[in-house]
């Protein structure tokens, strides 16, 4: 099943809901990270999370970036998205192992561990608006429903998963988001709420065939689903050479002439997606010139 991500209304604009499979995505990502299996989830929920919430932003330069900074053996995990749906991301220890969890699932909170999600939005003001709550479960999505309703007073249901084949390569991964309106009567709420205890896992609803539409069809069955609009989302990094270069530059004069003093050429590469940049001592001379 290719990647895409449904946007949708259901009970007359109460609710709305966001779904989306997202396995080539966290795969690409698992490639070029060479991330071990519990890594390849927690990094794969985030990108997933972040195709769907960068897909709600209206401007087309808007950017989102998710950051869940942890004490746990992964270290930290960024993603940044776009309002296309593309999204590029990392985590700080790609190579962390842990033992299954007791429910012998693959260890996201233990990885992750106690500390803050941090979102940043870009919309092109001043200022970013950044919002900033601590972790509950480390789990990303359990996070992420409390991020919604803590900073944004949004009531929100996340749903997030990543499914690994025995090769450790990606089986199916995707998610979805569902939001309620100011509006929302309780016997809405009342619905949802026992409607969702009833989802076993988004994985297993993946694994099982199903669509994003046919997820958000199950969930809210007889409540007059309306899909609107559909996504591409996609792993895309936009380093380029100049903006490695000016990333140097913003190191200071005195680091460059250390680097340059050692005559020997540097190469830096993209944490983002691992593309190697290679400067000779007569390159940094020539950024030392700009500063």
């Amino acid at each position: 099943m290719k990647d895409y991500i449904i946007r949708a209304t259901a009970a007359e604009g109460q609710v709305r809901a966001f779904a989306a499979t997202t396995r080539e995505l966290v795969e690409t990502a698992r490639v070029y990270h060479e991330t071990s299996p519990v890594a390849t989830a927690a990094l794969g929920r985030t990108l997933t999370a972040g195709a769907i919430m960068g897909s709600m932003m209206k401007g087309e330069d808007d950017t989102l970036t998710i950051q869940f900074k942890g004490d746990g053996p992964i270290g930290g995990i960024t993603v940044t998205a776009k309002a296309d749906a593309s999204v590029k991301g990392c985590v700080n220890n790609p190579l962390v192992m842990l033992p299954a969890s007791e429910a012998g699932k693959l260890d996201v909170g233990g990885a992750v561990g106690k500390g803050i999600l941090r979102v940043i939005r870009d919309v092109g003001l001043k200022e970013p608006y950044v919002g900033e709550v601590n972790l509950i479960s480390g789990e990303i999505a359990e996070d992420l429903t409390y991020y919604y309703a803590a900073s944004e007073q949004v009531p929100s249901s996340v749903a997030l998963g990543v499914l690994m084949n025995k090769d450790n390569t990606v089986n199916c991964a995707g998610g979805f988001i569902i939001q309620l309106m100011p509006f929302a009567s309780e016997e809405l709420i009342s619905y949802l709420e026992k409607k969702l205890t009833e989802v076993t896992s988004v994985t297993t609803l993946l694994s099982e065939g199903m669509t994003p539409e046919e997820i958000l069809e199950y969930i809210f069955a007889g409540k007059g689903l309306e899909i609107l609009e559909k996504y591409e989302p996609s792993y895309r990094c936009d380093c380029s050479k100049d903006r490695v270069e000016k990333a140097i530059i913003s190191i200071g004069k005195e680091e460059i002439a250390r680097m340059i003093d050692e005559g020997e050429p540097i190469e830096v590469r993209c944490q983002f997606c691992d593309k190697k940049y290679n400067f000779s001592v007569e390159d940094l001379q020539g950024l030392m010139r700009r500063i």
